[in-house]
């Protein structure tokens, strides 16, 4: 494990955010959803791509509050643009479930 500061840390923007939408994206080489995020007003909705359709459909993420890195640039992933990070803990079996708050919070909050 490699240690990093704290101010290393406080660089990263983990908030949490609302699934607008979630998209089909058969030209992604592994199985992956498109999602549209809800961060509140002063960030805005970001889009991402997340590889959870083993775990997840489309129906039961809407409305999810997810956490996610706001501050990385965006990524071009095939002919897709993402622009956020949703996080997550992979399993054994390699799928991934999401870092989700246990209480509502609002769109935007930052990780303490």
């Amino acid at each position: 494990m490699t240690h990093i500061s704290w101010g290393d840390f406080e660089k990263v923007e983990l908030r949490v955010g609302t699934i607008l939408a979630v998209e089909e994206f058969p030209e992604a080489r592994k199985p992956a959803w498109k999602l549209t995020v809800d961060f509140g007003d002063k960030i805005g909705s970001r889009r991402s791509s997340a590889r959870i359709t083993d775990r997840y459909k489309a129906e039961e993420l809407v409305g999810k509050q997810v956490l996610a890195v706001v501050n990385f640039p965006p990524k071009q992933i095939g002919p897709f643009m993402s622009e956020c990070l949703v996080t997550g803990f992979v399993t054994d079996d390699g799928s991934v479930v999401l870092a989700v708050p246990d209480q509502t919070v609002a769109n935007g909050v930052r990780l303490a």
